[in-house]
């Protein structure tokens, strides 16, 4: 049957069928943009937090050109297979702190001891020293920097005795996250620290294979390690940013137009995040108290002293940083 041969009526039907269909699929093709974002942060979390406030944000400004679902628990991997999986694109953003150190030797700046203040601090540094020199030192390795978010100041808890200064720490199993300079800063204060995912924490810390950890408030909480620990020593040793972070690749092959929803979201969250940061210490302290942990105020003063071999180690060994870190300590005064 030739075009010309249906009656008009039934064209008009074929053709208004057609155009549903080839809407169904536009809608179709549309919802399978589904960018995942993984993390490790337990319910509860800053990450989880920040990351479900990030993903309401965007999904609202993207208006159907891609969904960003969130993934947190390490559903997705620990933070080392996020950073991989980034790399080759099977997921498309994740939330790395320390572990950033591990791919970039210049991101090891956040595990010297008592480098950053406070929030105020940590703005003047993101300025100065995250986009000027460590953005364009992750991109060289696959991963582009969206924004800087946080994971928070970070303490000590264990099940041998409080830790006062820095001797306490003698023969103490401490887990700490995947990047050398976490390891070397507590070598240097005597303790026998070990890298261990996040996810493992919880029963190594029950069956003893580690006698403590170390980690922001809302990471202690949220994983329920005051169940399984005894002392919390409120040493403040290092203050970790979190990233949001995505793979080169992956990020320059979407619409550009995509790409400003999703990065202008990103560095508005920061403000969301730090202020659920800062109110969330307060609580947080309170109710690990309430548990049943026992807390001590150790000497700060003890820990810095013994930070230096640390500092002159890190701007020995890695090519850039000690210029680095004088200006961080310089936008502090």
């Amino acid at each position: 049957m030739s075009k010309h041969s249906i009656p008009s009526s039934r064209r008009r039907w074929l053709a208004s069928l057609s155009a549903l269909a080839l809407g169904f699929a536009s809608t179709a093709a549309l919802a399978q943009v589904e960018l995942r974002l993984g993390h490790v942060g337990e319910p509860g979390s800053l990450f989880q937090k920040s990351a479900d406030e990030f993903a309401k944000r965007a999904n609202a400004k993207l208006a159907g050109k891609a969904t960003v679902v969130t993934f947190g628990s390490s559903q997705l991997g620990g933070d080392k297979e996020l950073l991989q999986k980034l790399k080759l694109g099977t997921v498309d953003f994740a939330i790395p702190s320390t572990v950033m150190s591990s791919e970039v030797d210049l991101f090891g700046i956040f595990e010297m001891p008592y480098l950053v203040k406070d929030r105020e601090h940590m703005k003047r540094i993101e300025k100065d020293v995250v986009w000027p020199a460590l953005a364009p030192a992750a991109e060289k390795k696959g991963l582009t920097i969206v924004a800087v978010w946080e994971n928070g100041y970070r303490h000590i808890t264990n099940n041998k005795r409080p830790i006062n200064v820095p001797a306490d720490l003698a023969g103490i199993k401490l887990r700490t996250p995947e990047g050398k300079w976490r390891v070397k800063m507590f070598q240097a204060y005597g303790a026998n620290p070990s890298p261990m995912k996040f996810s493992e924490v919880f029963t190594a810390l029950q069956t003893g294979v580690m006698d403590g950890q170390e980690n922001p408030f809302t990471q202690i909480y949220s994983a329920k390690f005051q169940e399984v620990q005894k002392y919390l020593s409120l040493t403040g040793h290092v203050y970790t940013p979190a990233y949001l972070v995505t793979g080169t690749k992956k990020w320059m092959s979407l619409p550009a137009d995509v790409r400003k929803i999703l990065e202008d979201t990103a560095k508005e969250t920061q403000a969301y995040v730090y202020q659920t940061a800062a109110a969330d210490e307060e609580i947080l302290l309170g109710k690990l108290k309430a548990g049943g942990i026992q807390v001590n105020t150790p000497n700060k003063e003890a820990f810095i002293a013994a930070s230096k071999p640390v500092y002159d180690e890190f701007s020995s060994e890695v090519k850039g940083s000690g210029p680095l870190i004088d200006k961080a300590i310089a936008l502090g005064k």
